[in-house]
């Protein structure tokens, strides 16, 4: 058994929150609370997540070497996670603009920065450590041909499909499981439906 229970290929983000009484209308400015930073990233969240479980995990992926990538090392180090193979990069960090409502209702935008920075080349290098850990887990703030290497290397990939995107077939077949919402799954089938003739429809992509 290799050194991991899960390798996480993916992004990590610095989340800056602000709380505002109502969303702007296109053109218009309102006034938000003092801005929060936060930790975050759908990579670094699920690395944090399954290391605060109790599994050994290290996050493949890249930051920007700025104040933002220092905070995501930190507080991913916190938690156990390894970063070894969490690589400094020219580009800023990623970051996601959330404004969040009264109603707890939010409005994100990301720029995904040096996310987008991750290669295939880069998911090449570190071939050993995925192809030794039982699960590699893969959601798609990251480019496309990175998720596809990583899951090709995988011995069991779980890919959660969001943002969600069209994916090559290939993808699909090689996850196990595909984690979707209904959104997530009506994009994939190019309609909506009831959650079981979905789950039928998926499998039958592979």
């Amino acid at each position: 058994m290799g050194e991991h229970d899960v390798v996480v290929v993916g992004s990590a983000n610095a989340d800056l929150v602000v709380q505002v009484e109502r969303h702007p209308a296109p053109g218009e400015t309102v006034l938000g609370s003092e801005l929060a930073v936060h930790p975050g990233g759908k990579g670094a969240n699920q690395a944090v997540a399954a290391a605060r479980l109790g599994a050994r995990v290290a996050l493949l992926g890249r930051v920007g070497a700025d104040g933002h990538g220092r905070l995501l090392r930190e507080s991913l180090e916190r938690d156990g996670v390894d970063l070894g193979h969490l690589r400094d990069t020219a580009a800023a960090s990623g970051i996601a603009m959330i404004a969040v409502g009264p109603r707890g209702d939010n409005s994100i935008i990301v720029a995904p920065g040096a996310n987008a920075r991750l290669t295939e080349g880069d998911v090449l290098d570190a071939a050993p450590l995925l192809r030794s850990a039982p699960v590699v887990s893969l959601q798609l703030e990251i480019p496309l041909p990175a998720v596809l290497a990583a899951a090709r290397l995988a011995r069991r990939a779980v890919l959660n499909l969001s943002p969600a995107l069209p994916v090559p077939d290939e993808l699909l077949a090689l996850c196990d499981p595909l984690v979707v919402n209904e959104h997530e799954a009506a994009l994939l089938l190019g309609a909506p439906g009831e959650p079981e003739r979905q789950a039928r429809e998926l499998l039958a992509l592979g």
